[in-house]
């Protein structure tokens, strides 16, 4: 495995070594031992998978304080645009979000450490998109900031995807995250 410098430090694309031939491929998606020799020592407790259609936008989720949450995320099937926005307010990069595309032919991961907010937008129809978890799941600590807010400019590339706003599939949940100042003034 070999991983990817972003913009944003700590926040690591992941190159897995697939092994392919003509009945397929094989590839390992976690080890403790390799990810702990690439710099991510976390102990994973919690496995997600969601299934999603074309246009469906997942976020900006994280939980915070004692749940907050480090994911490793990948696509098992289909294709997203990751985004991930940095809200450790000692980082220089505050603020700033990353937006990756992950997909069943790259076969890229995504560490993302504690302290970022995480959404996605899937691409293709019956996407799968996997996420391992280092701190369980807790609802009271959850936290949204809103998909579309002024302030972080997110590019979700809908031109480029061939995606209306219109025709996003947005949960009622996700309808109603806060703005980033909202949640800056919050804390």
């Amino acid at each position: 495995m070999k991983t990817i410098e972003t913009k944003i430090k700590n926040l690591l694309l992941i190159e897995p070594k697939v092994f392919e031939d003509s009945r397929g491929f094989f590839m390992e998606i976690y080890n403790y031992n390799t990810f702990k020799e690439l710099g991510i020592d976390n102990i994973f407790v919690q496995d997600n998978i969601s299934k999603s259609s074309k246009g469906v936008l997942r976020g900006l989720h994280f939980q915070k304080d004692e749940y907050a949450q480090a994911k490793l995320v990948y696509v098992l099937r289909g294709a997203v645009l990751d985004i991930t926005v940095d809200l450790r307010e000692n980082s220089e990069a505050f603020g700033k979000y990353v937006a990756v595309e992950l997909n069943d032919k790259n076969k890229r991961m995504l560490f993302i450490p504690r302290g970022f907010a995480h959404g996605f937008l899937t691409l293709e129809d019956d996407t799968e998109f996997i996420y391992k978890c280092d701190n369980f799941y807790n609802p009271k600590s959850e936290v949204g900031i809103i998909w579309n807010d002024a302030d972080l400019n997110i590019d979700w590339n809908l031109d480029k995807y061939n995606i209306k706003e219109e025709e996003l599939v947005i949960s009622e949940k996700d309808k109603k995250n806060i703005t980033f100042e909202k949640y800056r003034r919050g804390k």
